[in-house]
């Protein structure tokens, strides 16, 4: 690793329970009541975050309202107001530009901050995170959680360590002998069932996976693989990058009522390509998605190249997708689009190739 690499002090801010934090600060009655922001549940809502309370019962982000409920009786469930977490996010923004223009967004509550060349605190980034915290809390009332460490992987984990209303330090001695003992299932980039074959290889936290080759790690799981032993290693030499270029442009729709016939899933997919169309603004595509969920939440999706939507292959697609169900009813369905450099030769504006 280079010394470049080494010296970064890199800063992973997360809000606290955001969306839910907001509600509750504009609504004092909400506190200290089990809480999620989300879709009805008699509606097929989906969660999108929950205060500390519900997630005593169980209650998490991206479950269906209707578990949430089921979990917690109790449970006040209340409609998102985006504009106002927009707001807030722009404040919290505000806040982190005081002291890097080293910015990188993951959402609205949460990024990654470059403080390697601030002067701020004694050029402390401990010190940085903590004032940055504070100042979070009296200009919006809310709290967050920090996570300080030489690279973007470690300081990210490292934020999930003392929430809420907490930080972590990892200093850059420590980044190995922390990486060594972390739980696979940690490492941003293994999911469950990525840590359950994992697990069936004896693999179970980073120190398992030095033991194996790249090469090896690899062969079970693709590009991935390699990643994943740097990380076992405490190694992540990704930049803080100000700037994301967009890869793709996509719309799902969740359904009132399942689907059990690739027809229907078809139908709704044209029915979202209008809406598609406006938010690609006349980018140049040069591949096409879709997805569908299934009624019992696991998903497909089917990717092909194209740069005209031709809906004989759109319906191909569908069926294709519906096919690997086998039989299971469809609550989801999705399409989307790999965007291009506007200036590539052979790509076109979304068409969808009818007249």
């Amino acid at each position: 690793m280079s010394e470049q690499v080494r010296g970064r002090k890199i800063i992973h801010v997360d809000m606290d329970c955001f969306y839910a934090a907001v509600e509750m600060r504009d609504n004092p009655e909400y506190r200290g009541r089990p809480l999620a922001v989300g879709g009805a549940a008699d509606s097929r809502g989906v969660i999108a975050t929950c205060n500390y309370e519900a997630r005593a019962f169980g209650v998490r982000s991206a479950m269906p309202s209707s578990e949430a409920k089921r979990r917690c009786p109790e449970l006040l469930l209340v409609r998102g107001r985006m504009e106002v977490y927009k707001a807030v996010s722009e404040q919290i923004r505000a806040i982190f530009a005081r002291y890097t223009e080293l910015i990188e967004p993951l959402s609205l509550d949460e990024a990654y901050l470059d403080v390697t060349d601030c002067a701020a605190c004694q050029g402390s980034a401990t010190r940085i995170a903590e004032r940055i915290r504070a100042e979070i809390l009296a200009e919006t009332g809310l709290t967050a959680s920090a996570g300080i460490a030489p690279n973007k992987f470690l300081a990210k984990v490292a934020s999930d360590e003392n929430k809420p209303n907490g930080q972590c330090v990892i200093p850059p001695g420590k980044t190995a002998e922390f990486a060594a003992a972390l739980p696979l299932r940690k490492i941003p980039g293994v999911g469950p069932k990525t840590a359950e074959r994992l697990a069936e290889r004896g693999l179970h936290i980073g120190a398992d996976v030095l033991a194996c080759t790249p090469e090896q790690l690899a062969q079970w799981l693709g590009k991935f693989g390699p990643v994943l032993h740097l990380r076992a290693q405490g190694i992540d030499a990704r930049p803080v990058q100000t700037h994301r270029e967009r890869k793709s442009v996509g719309v799902e729709t969740t359904l009132a009522v399942d689907l059990n016939n690739a027809t229907g899933c078809y139908e709704v997919l044209l029915g979202l390509l209008p809406e598609l169309e406006r938010r690609l603004r006349d980018r140049p595509f040069k591949g096409v998605q879709v997805k569908l969920k299934f009624h019992d939440f696991q998903q497909t999706t089917l990717a092909q190249q194209a740069t005209v939507l031709e809906p004989t292959q759109l319906k191909a697609m569908v069926e294709n997708a519906f096919e690997r169900g086998e039989g299971r009813r469809v609550r989801l369905v999705g399409a989307s689009v790999t965007l291009a450099p506007p200036a590539a030769e052979g790509v076109q504006q979304l068409s969808l190739g009818l007249g």
